[in-house]
């Protein structure tokens, strides 16, 4: 595997990053996050959980406090399931 000094770049169009994306993962896991971008825009990084989670623990949050704070915790799911049997059609 290459070093991380040898990778192309730590910035990515989604295309690419989407062709490529085992690439992006494994230099994100070397600790360098990557950068993907949306229309010459930056969109998001692409960083190790390992990193994430370091840099949350320094504010006291663990991944479980991390998902219960965001702003989509309010948004009620309807679960429920309809049991009809479902439409008829022709064979």
């Amino acid at each position: 595997m290459r070093d991380v000094l040898e990778r192309k770049s730590d910035v990515w169009q989604l295309q690419q990053a989407k062709a490529q994306f085992s690439e992006v993962v494994n230099c994100a896991l070397e600790g360098v996050p990557q950068l993907v971008t949306r229309s010459g825009r930056p969109s998001v990084y692409i960083v190790s959980a390992e990193l994430y989670e370091d840099q949350h623990a320094s504010n006291g949050l663990n991944r479980k406090d991390i998902f219960l704070s965001s702003p989509a915790c309010e948004i009620e799911l309807d679960m429920l399931r309809d049991k009809s049997d479902g439409r008829d059609v022709a064979l």
